[in-house]
């Protein structure tokens, strides 16, 4: 691993250094998050108030040339190289700006209308995307497909040019300030569930599309039901062959693992700050051998995920592309801030349930970090993943693979 710049890549990180100087504030700690001026406390007023912050602060980056760098420029990014966008990632991350509105539709949609929408659909979404005046969802999980994302039963049936999406999706972050989703749906019940799948986008405005938020354990709403009820999707916005909607979602969800990274909340500084200072049996926590054990095992954690990222990184800037184990990212990193969070709310014993400053981060990330552990793959896909793409041990068996989706078993005989 090569952890220098290049002669090319220095000057680039100097030149973004100093674009982000001039037009955002540093942060004083590295877990510093941007608070809009209106969001006193969680609510409509305040995710209304993020929005509109994160817009401005996306709109700015594009009328620079810093919104999705890797992109064309023709599709209002910058022909950057993949280790240019990494270089920005790591500068931003220092300055505190708004955000979290537009990782899917960048992440995620951008890439698979590059590879499968018309020169003309790619021209009128694309760069709105970028510059984040529309935002996307993912319309993908359903009550009963989840990590079995084949499962799904979300019909489509086309009439002329014209199809009609009856069903449900569920988990769909951001879709009650989304303005258009990707999504798959099931066009042949009789093929076996990889083959009867076809992808479209869809306006989220369209007649028939409701939108129910799910009220989560942290207080916040993010997440949503989705339903469709005779919605027509003209056969233009279908993305990809009929039936072969798999192959274009796992486009999406090789996007999605390079999206999804670092389960971001408490880490090793927080619990180390917090050993040394807290009271535990008349000492510091810290004085503790066993304290200190738990310290150095999350120690040696964080450290091995740094070296993994590197290790992408310096294939990035070899011109080659990361492979499966960037997996290990998400689980390594999710689980940690389970154990890290839920270590330091028992170090703090009755004194967690009080919501100051010191506190609110733990009591975050624990209510949080579950739901990290399943959105974008949850523990046990991902452990097959490694196990099967990385170790290269047998796949699963998979008796369902081949079976007509109508004739799969089920619980109910309907």
């Amino acid at each position: 691993m090569d952890f220098n710049d290049t002669k090319d890549e220095a000057k680039f990180r100097d030149e973004v250094s100093s674009w982000l100087s001039a037009n955002a504030d540093k942060k004083e700690h590295a877990k510093d998050i941007y608070r809009p001026a209106e969001m006193s406390s969680e609510g409509e007023s305040g995710e209304s108030s993020a929005l509109r912050d994160a817009k401005t602060w996306q709109a700015k980056k594009y009328d620079a040339g810093w919104a999705c760098l890797h992109w064309p420029k023709d599709y209002g990014g910058r022909d950057a190289t993949p280790m240019e966008r990494v270089i920005w990632g790591q500068e931003e991350s220092k300055f505190k700006v708004p955000g979290g509105f537009f990782e899917i539709g960048q992440g995620m949609a951008g890439p698979v209308l590059m590879l499968y929408a018309t020169e003309e659909q790619k021209k009128r979404h694309l760069p709105p995307m970028a510059k984040g005046e529309e935002i996307w969802c993912q319309l993908f999980s359903e009550p009963g497909a989840g990590s079995d994302l084949a499962g799904i039963k979300t019909k489509a049936e086309l009439d002329g040019d014209t199809w009609t999406i009856n069903g449900q999706k569920v988990w769909t972050s951001g879709a009650h300030y989304s303005d258009y989703g990707i999504i798959v749906t099931r066009s042949d019940f009789s093929a076996p569930k990889h083959k009867g799948l076809t992808y479209f986008f869809l306006d989220m405005k369209s007649p028939g599309v409701e939108v129910r938020p799910i009220k989560q354990i942290t207080g916040g709403a993010n997440f949503n039901e989705v339903y469709f009820t005779d919605v027509k999707i003209p056969d233009s916005q279908r993305l990809g062959e009929i039936g072969d909607g798999w192959k274009v979602s796992l486009t999406t969800l090789m996007n999605e693992r390079l999206a999804v990274g670092d389960a971001s909340g408490v880490d090793f500084q927080e619990i180390f700050e917090l050993a040394k200072d807290q009271d535990f049996n008349g000492d510091t926590a810290i004085s503790n051998g066993a304290v200190r054990e738990k310290l150095a095992d999350w120690y040696c954690e964080q450290s091995g995920l740094k070296y993994t990222k590197m290790r992408n990184i310096s294939a990035l800037s070899q011109g080659s592309t990361p492979g499966p184990e960037a997996s290990i990212t998400k689980i390594v990193s999710a689980n940690k801030l389970q154990d890290i969070a839920n270590y330091g709310m028992d170090l703090m014993d009755n004194a967690s349930i009080a919501r100051d400053d010191e506190t609110a981060i733990f009591q975050g990330s624990l209510l949080g970090a579950p739901l990290i552990r399943i959105a974008g793959g949850t523990d046990e896909v991902l452990k097959n993943i490694i196990a099967e793409q990385v170790l290269g041990m047998p796949q699963d068996i998979r008796v369902d693979k081949n079976v007509p989706f109508n004739e799969i078993p089920t619980g109910s005989k309907n």
